[in-house]
């Protein structure tokens, strides 16, 4: 497929601002995803493209959170490991199937992120009280968001940062840069599956990887200096937005 100078540059554009979104509060995929899609790409090279795109940003991102000592990579190997495993399941399935079933039932689960997170009102302004084992929560959303970052993907950060908040305890920087590993992990097995079935059109993910690595940078480096104060309420809002969003694509 040949794309011409104009959508390149749109696809650029789109990949900075989908970078930037996705590194503070999650929530780029449904930004990049409908351009890809409005471009004429069939859905499964579509998602394909956007991984490749997607691992860009969050390389960069999680190596900003990593390098101002805002994430422990050695408190991340096991949810790592669990990531890759469940994201391998996801992808290789979503090339055999239709992913209809799921994405109305995203929009329900996005709303109970966002009503927990608006009425808890100091969750994520500092370090909470863990509710579960490191390992065992790690061991079950590492599969579990592994799987559904492989194999249908919007929303997952803000599932993994609205999980890490309530049952690891972390506060909302610290959510946010695992959140941002964690992604990369996913998106690039996810990206490995999809390449091998031929799925990724390379200039387009390679034009709007350049923006992403230049929006994510952007965007992380904000988070960091903001801090929760600044994530919260960009946070709320890209739930929000992500939930109407899907609830327009699945029944407007």
């Amino acid at each position: 497929m040949e794309l011409s100078l104009v959508s390149l540059g749109i696809l650029f554009v789109t990949g900075l601002c989908a970078g930037f979104v996705d590194a503070i509060a999650g929530g780029g995929g449904l930004i990049a995803l409908p351009v890809l899609l409005a471009l004429g790409l069939p859905p499964a090279q579509a998602l394909g493209t956007n991984k490749l795109q997607g691992s860009f940003g969050t390389l960069s991102a999680a190596a900003n959170f990593i390098a101002k000592g805002l994430v422990d990579l050695r408190q991340c190997w096991t949810g790592m490991g669990f990531t890759f495993c469940g994201a391998v399941i996801g992808a290789v399935v979503i090339q055999r199937m239709d992913s209809g079933f799921i994405k109305h039932l995203i929009p329900g689960l996005l709303l109970v992120v966002f009503f927990y997170t608006l009425f808890s009102r100091t969750l994520g302004l500092k370090p909470g009280t863990p509710k579960m084992g490191q390992n065992l929560f790690f061991g079950l959303f590492g599969l579990g968001l592994g799987f559904y970052d492989g194999f249908f993907g919007p929303g997952t950060g803000s599932f993994w940062t609205g999980a890490l908040l309530v049952f690891l305890g972390l506060d909302m920087t610290g959510a946010v840069g695992t959140t941002r590993v964690m992604n990369f992990v996913s998106n690039i097995v996810a990206l490995a599956v999809f390449i091998i079935g031929g799925n990724v059109l390379w200039s387009a993910g390679l034009a709007m990887a350049a923006g992403q690595v230049i929006g994510a940078r952007a965007g992380s480096g904000l988070a960091i200096r903001k801090g929760a104060v600044f994530i919260r309420p960009f946070f709320l809002t890209v739930v929000f937005l992500t939930i109407v969003r899907l609830i327009y694509v699945n029944y407007g």
